[in-house]
């Protein structure tokens, strides 16, 4: 039997969540993604950073669709991929987040009944059926915070529970993991009552894991009410290619600029690929540095963390210090990929920004796949500790 727990992974999107698991060791062996461009993203960013391709291969599009799994030709052969990779593994876990703009405080608000939101019930009940020993799901902060979704939400919880999995989750920030944005998350985590006993986990109940046993704190390097007490500095008049040095008394790791130079942004593959519009680019240069208080062309402040990178059709995020949008290598930079991630040149700049938009920061990607490593070894047969991954 393997040691590294295999992972199936469903709205995969370009695989910024699959790559802070593959980070830690873990062995995805199942892809799925239901929009191609981002399937054909995902894979060739593997092979540029030389991974190996999942086991079970990809599956996108219709034929890929996880709503296709729950019935029918495909689930009987879902059913015997997941059968197979039993007999030679002895963790087999689920990651996904849906898409989410119907439960986005921002978005079509349709909730339950929306088509993005029928496929969080998708992946609830794959997750049901077939009974993987723990699984992570990962959507946005309205399914939590807005009332009407809550209720969804809980039902949601409440059909997992009665599937035996014993639940933990919080809204966590990815600025608490390293990652250079204010986004905020809710993330579900949950294991199979009869794979924590086998792994002798003592836990509170049959339903929730008792406060303190799933070590969710285990990997924040930025308390939240740490962070946003620092002075940040707010606005700075505008001026194209100016130089101002870091303030004293911020962390500056967690800065735009410092990811951007971590990154040689203007040297990455990505770095041309930004909206160049016909007109209009003059209102660009009166929008002070770190004026991030419109809805749209929200001026990213240099030596500050970035809002949500959220990149639809009405939010325009501004270079700090050059008169144009922010480019696809400073995105993938504040969603703190590696300096080695890159998009097909060959993808539109809408499919690029909304893939990254889309995806989980490779930081908060890593430190939640490792706290589930930590975990697994809690229990009295410990797991053995995974090779990780080195990418630059």
């Amino acid at each position: 039997m393997s040691d590294r727990p295999c992972i199936f992974s469903f709205f995969a999107g370009s695989g910024f969540l699959d790559l802070g698991f593959e980070t830690c060791g873990f062995n995805i062996v199942y892809v799925n993604e239901i929009f191609s461009p981002f399937m054909a993203a995902y894979r060739y960013s593997r092979e540029v950073l030389n991974l190996t391709l999942p086991e079970y291969g990809y599956h996108d599009g219709e034929a890929g669709d996880v709503t296709k799994l729950i019935e029918g030709i495909q689930g009987q052969h879902f059913e015997e991929l997941v059968k197979d990779c039993r007999k030679s593994n002895d963790i087999v876990g689920f990651i996904g987040g849906p898409p989410c703009p119907d439960f986005s405080i921002g978005g079509k608000n349709k909730g339950r009944l929306g088509d993005n939101g029928k496929l969080s019930t998708s992946y609830i009940e794959l997750i049901c059926r077939h009974l993987p020993d723990f699984f992570l799901f990962e959507n946005v902060k309205g399914l939590w915070k807005t009332k009407k979704h809550r209720l969804f939400f809980e039902l949601l919880k409440q059909k997992l529970q009665q599937a035996g999995y014993i639940l933990t989750e919080r809204l966590i920030n990815a600025i608490e993991f390293g990652v250079p944005q204010d986004r905020e998350r809710i993330i579900l985590v949950g294991f199979h009552s009869d794979f924590v006993k086998s792994i002798e986990i003592e836990i509170g109940s049959d339903k929730l894991l008792r406060e303190g046993s799933f070590p969710w704190d285990n990997h924040i390097s930025y308390p939240q009410e740490k962070v946003f007490s620092y002075p940040w500095h707010k606005y700075e008049p505008f001026k194209e290619d100016s130089v101002v040095p870091c303030p004293d008394g911020i962390p500056q790791k967690l800065t735009v600029e410092y990811w951007f130079r971590k990154n040689s942004v203007m040297k990455h593959p990505n770095a041309e690929h930004y909206f160049k519009p016909r007109a209009g680019i003059t209102k660009f240069a009166v929008v002070d540095e770190g004026d991030d208080s419109k809805k749209s062309f929200k001026r990213l402040h240099r030596w500050r963390y970035s809002p949500t990178a959220c990149y639809g059709n009405n939010e325009v995020h501004l270079h700090p210090y050059k008169i144009r949008r922010i480019s696809v290598a400073e995105a993938l930079a504040i969603q703190s990929l590696p300096a080695t991630f890159v998009l097909p040149e060959q993808m539109s700049l809408t499919n690029m920004f909304k893939t990254i938009g889309n995806g989980v920061p490779y930081l908060a990607s890593k430190a939640l796949a490792q706290t589930i490593l930590d975990f697994l070894a809690s229990g009295e047969k410990k797991t053995v500790e995974l090779p990780r991954l080195t990418i630059a």
